[in-house]
């Protein structure tokens, strides 16, 4: 974790959940080392409900270092790659930096923001990955020269690293975790947590810092020139937000705990590439923060990446068999972006090797679906961030029903154990029976059941309905509605009532979503053939026909959400297709 202490947050909770299903590592870890709990948005709707978790760095790199170790058939070298070795246009090895050569017929490069990494503070810059760690500065000049791949850069950021004593919380509003602790694993989900939880606080710049900034401006390393890539839009330095927001006096800044090991805390809203001299000076008007000592201070940081509308929606390049690439190197921001790509370009390399068909989750199936179509469709020119707002589908793509969603693909695929299978089918049955339950059992109008239905403050019934039916109404809960029917056969996890109420109470809404995504599904059925001609197609846009060149898109769904692609180049493209399609079956007759 060489940037923030935390896993999760608005639309990142998600994807981690879906990892978590799939059979993946990062939930499991997480709840073996969070120090804070806390459940985003509850006051919105289910849909955009997302957990995020503090962590302690030093614990979560330990324990994830000991799983990998403990993987059985799993053989670790710590080493640097420096080329990738192909024949033709199959990868066929590594060769690293100590001079060993690996055999290999797949490969996944998950480099993060160390590819030619370069910090930036001020006038101040060199050569460094990521929290003192070192670069790779080979591996670039192989994309480049050896695939013939055109890299961009990118930019990042961190905030300087505070002493907890220097710093005066009594100014500050605390900020403490949930009550009741929510794991991220479905693993975990019945497991009770009684930690004590580190908070963290909230506070605020102020007039005079921004005014220090703004009289420094020209010192800063993007406005010197020297920063080429275009950072974060969604996790701006505190150079931008006070640039761009003029009319503002102060943003908010939460202070947050590294870990249990270490004093050090983390200036979240605060990252910078002005010169350290001048950070010592506005970090000082933060507001508690005026004695505050910097242990390391903030910086920028300048990394390759690669133009993700070169890979298919598996990770794979598409000239290149065997070569997958995920994370930050496909223009992406987070650990759990990057995590939910790494997922499945593992197991698209293992299914590579085995001969067999690649694994792809598609838009209506997951948050990692949206992920990896946005960023192979649309591609990026800047680190991209994963939101709720992304997905048309969030009210089906909920972070509680992700292990119905996807557990059953990661059975398929190997990934999913006995134990979490066995868990996953419990809680399926149970949910599907009391949902039939609901469904079958009626409750009518007679004088005894209204005479409860006014007991309990709600109108009384004028015709015959099913608990469902009655469930339905925005007042009524689930242990309402069991004072009519009777409990469950099986005693029901409070998380299973919770997943019962959502799915009753917004049906009529996912019902909608479910039509559209059937809608969806009959487009992403619609497959293009590989070997294609673009230029054979008349009428299409000059633009459409440029982005299907370098694209190519797999299937009619994934052409029409091509920026710069209109529906009338899509309905051009079926009937040329449809057109294709009746020739070939015409020949094959005769």
């Amino acid at each position: 974790m060489s940037c923030n202490p935390n896993i999760g947050g608005t639309g990142k909770g998600h994807l981690v959940r879906e990892i978590d299903a799939l059979g993946g590592e990062m939930a499991k870890n997480i709840d073996k080392t969070f120090i804070q709990s806390k459940m985003l948005n509850t006051s919105k709707g289910p849909a955009v409900h997302s957990l995020r978790v503090q962590a302690d760095k030093r614990k979560y790199h330990e324990e994830m270092k000991r799983v990998l170790e403990n993987e059985e058939n799993l053989y670790l070298v710590e080493d640097e790659a420096i080329r990738i070795l192909k024949e033709d246009n199959k990868v066929s090895g590594v060769l690293t930096r100590n001079g060993a050569k690996y055999n290999t017929k797949a490969v996944v490069i998950c480099s993060g923001t160390y590819l030619r990494a370069r910090i930036f503070m001020g006038e101040v810059n060199f050569s460094s990955g990521p929290s003192g760690f070192g670069p790779a500065n080979h591996l670039s000049s192989s994309l480049e020269e050896d695939f013939g791949m055109e890299l961009q850069r990118l930019k990042t950021g961190t905030p300087a690293r505070v002493l907890r004593s220097s710093i005066d919380f009594s100014v500050m509003k605390k900020e403490s975790g949930d009550e009741e602790i929510i794991p991220f694993s479905f693993l975990n989900i019945d497991k009770k947590y009684d930690i004590d939880q580190e908070p963290c606080y909230l506070t605020y710049t102020t007039k005079k810092c921004h005014e220090i900034i703004r009289d420094n401006i020209e010192r800063s390393a993007l406005a010197l020139g020297d920063i080429e890539g275009k950072g974060p839009r969604y996790c701006p330095s505190i150079e931008d937000k006070v640039m761009r927001f003029g009319d503002r006096d102060s943003h908010q800044v939460f202070i947050e705990p590294e870990g249990l090991s270490t004093d050090e805390m983390y200036i979240q809203g605060v990252s910078s590439s002005l010169p350290v001299e001048i950070q010592q000076e506005f970090y000082k008007e933060i507001i508690g923060m005026e004695n505050c000592k910097i242990l390391r201070p903030a910086y920028a940081i300048e990394y390759d990446a690669i133009d993700a509308t070169l890979l298919k929606r598996s990770l794979e390049h598409m000239d290149y068999e065997g070569l997958f690439f995920a994370g930050q190197i496909n223009g992406s921001s987070g650990y759990e972006e990057a995590g939910a790509q790494g997922i499945v370009a593992g197991i698209n390399a293992a299914l590579k090797v085995q001969g067999k068909d690649p694994f792809i989750l598609d838009r209506s199936e997951a948050y990692i679906g949206v992920l990896i179509d946005d960023l192979v469709t649309k591609g990026t020119r800047e680190p991209y961030r994963m939101m709720t707002s992304r997905a048309e589908y969030r009210l089906t793509l909920r972070q509680d029903n992700a292990d119905l969603r996807l557990t059953e693909r990661g059975r398929e695929i190997g990934l999913v154990d006995d134990e979490r299978w066995a868990r996953f089918e419990i809680k399926k049955n149970q949910f599907d029976n009391e949902m039939k339950r609901l469904e079958s059992i009626k409750l009518k109008p007679v004088k005894e059941t209204n005479a409860k239905v006014e007991e309990l403050g709600f109108k009384p019934l004028t015709d015959a309905v099913t608990a469902k039916e009655f469930m339905r109404r925005p007042e009524v809960s689930y242990q309402d509605v069991v004072q009519f029917i009777g409990p469950a056969a099986e005693e029901l996890d409070e998380k299973i009532i919770e997943l019962i109420e959502t799915e009753i109470k917004y049906e009529g809404y996912i019902s909608k979503a479910l039509d559209q995504v059937e809608k969806m599904k009959r487009m992403e059925e619609k497959r293009i053939p590989a070997n294609i001609d673009w230029d054979d197609i008349d009428s299409i846009a000059t633009e459409a026909r440029q982005k299907f060149k370098k694209i190519n898109p797999e299937t009619i769904g994934q052409a029409s959400r091509i920026s710069g692609v209109n529906p009338a180049d899509i309905s051009i493209l079926m009937v040329y297709l449809e057109g294709k399609s009746r020739s070939i079956s015409k020949n094959q007759a005769k």
